[in-house]
């Protein structure tokens, strides 16, 4: 196992990591911006590291600064987190130029999976399903017309080396093709620095449900069921469930079946998420595969009684699987809340600044993933997400009922966060009933 560990993240992901590393004995390193000095991660660490100025691609996203705060403190390895450079194949290469462990897959993979395009290509050789589409990535306007015509309107146009609802337009009818194929590249350049795009056909209605797998350096592959990522706003999650509350268990051996095969035909190592698309008939297509820890991890935590970040580090030291896909079991039912730093009201506007009073919700099978605290200033460069409230229990009624009121106890004050929007949410009929759809939320949002 490592000596010492060095997290290159922030905010509550880097504290869940610091914990993981504290009960595996190892110790660790984190990392601050100068607008994160004060920063919970920055403060609880072993040692902890400036690596730059606010923006991220002077420090975060600076990989030199982060390998010499490695070579600075002695750290044999690094945890990227997620965002950032955790699906970074350069950084990933130099990490391991350095003789520093990257705790993550194989820069080979990441490459694989990081163009969408690619990755869609291995999982049809693969005999995993797929969403029909082009073969790879679309070179001009024509090629995307014809392809189109074949595949059928509704499309969507897609960034290869997309993530996170960037880069994506949704054409409904050929004369819309041009100005959003455009679109999308513009916007595919400016956030991924790669302008490539493919077509898809855009599935109507469907569910978003990725099946999380654990794979080690041996060949052992498990996967850990499913999360229900259905509830989202623009292509970015809100709120999650495992399991789904579509599913079967013969729709579970089906999928989990195709995300190992996903993971094999690709040497992967690591965890890792297979999202999956499944429509009204429960026939389900590859979207994308995460070659990371995911925000929602937790909620599989809670079902299956695997942590996830401990086996991330054992599976980059080398360790071998200890438990195979006969031991995992699925147990009651977990819900995971996003709590952000953002004014509902007004578009979802990020809201910045001290936070002068807080009050947690506690009590078992309450979890509450957070670097907040009273006093806290959160600063206006960085993601609003603030805070993951998670609840377990037996049933979904009663996880439905156990996140109501651990919502209602959730007090933030001094800025605006969306706590009253997700109470509003998790009492919604459709959302009760578990009738919801990828986009049900903005529906709801429009009337």
């Amino acid at each position: 196992m490592f000596e010492k560990v060095l997290i290159a993240n922030r905010g509550e992901i880097a504290v869940r990591i610091i914990r993981a590393c504290r009960e595996l004995g190892i110790r660790c390193v984190a990392v601050y911006s100068t607008a994160d000095k004060n920063a919970l991660h920055a403060q609880i660490a072993d040692e902890a590291i400036c690596i730059g100025p606010a923006n991220t691609k002077d420090s975060y996203l600076n990989s030199q600064a982060l390998l010499a705060a490695c070579e600075i403190t002695g750290s044999d390895a690094v945890h990227p987190g997620f965002g950032f450079l955790s699906e970074n194949a350069d950084f990933a290469r130099q990490c391991n130029k350095c003789g520093i462990t990257f705790i993550g897959p194989s820069p080979e993979s990441i490459e694989m999976l990081g163009d969408k395009a690619t990755a869609k290509e291995t999982m049809k050789k693969a005999g995993v399903p797929v969403i029909p589409g082009s073969d790879g990535a679309v070179k001009n306007i024509d090629d995307a017309k014809m392809i189109a015509n074949e595949i059928g309107y509704p499309i969507l146009v897609k960034a290869s080396a997309g993530g996170g609802g960037r880069g994506i337009r949704l054409v409904e009818k050929e004369s819309d093709l041009e100005s959003r194929f455009i679109a999308a590249k513009q916007e595919a350049k400016s956030f991924f620095g790669d302008d490539g795009v493919y077509l898809e056909k855009f599935i109507i209605n469907p569910r978003h449900v990725e099946i999380q797998v654990v794979a080690d350096k041996h060949g052992n592959v498990v996967h850990l069921g499913e999360r229900d990522c259905s509830m989202q706003r623009r292509n970015q999650k809100v709120l999650e469930e495992s399991p789904s509350p579509i599913m079967t268990e013969e729709l579970r051996e089906k999928m989990g079946e195709a995300a190992v095969k996903a993971a094999k035909a690709c040497g992967y190592y690591n965890v890792g998420t297979i999202e999956f698309l499944v429509d009204k008939n429960l026939d389900f297509y590859f979207m994308e595969m995460n070659t990371r820890i995911q925000v929602e991890h937790p909620v599989t935590e809670f079902v299956t009684g695997i942590d996830l970040v401990k086996t991330q580090l054992k599976i980059a030291s080398d360790e071998v699987l200890s438990f195979t896909q006969d031991d995992v079991k699925i147990i009651g039912h977990s819900i995971e809340c996003r709590i952000n730093a953002e004014n509902p009201s007004m578009g979802f506007r990020p809201s910045p600044g001290k936070i002068i009073a807080l009050h947690t919700p506690g009590g078992p099978g309450i979890r509450m993933d957070s670097a907040a605290y009273q006093g806290y200033i959160i600063p206006p460069y960085y993601d609003s997400m603030i805070a993951k409230l998670i609840v377990y229990a037996p049933t979904r009624e009663d996880a439905i009922m156990k996140m109501r009121w651990a919502l209602s106890e959730f007090i933030v004050e001094g800025v605006d966060t969306n706590i009253d929007f997700q109470l509003d949410l998790i009492k919604n009929p459709s959302f009760e009933s578990g009738e919801y759809d990828i986009g049900f939320l903005d529906r709801l949002m429009k009337k």
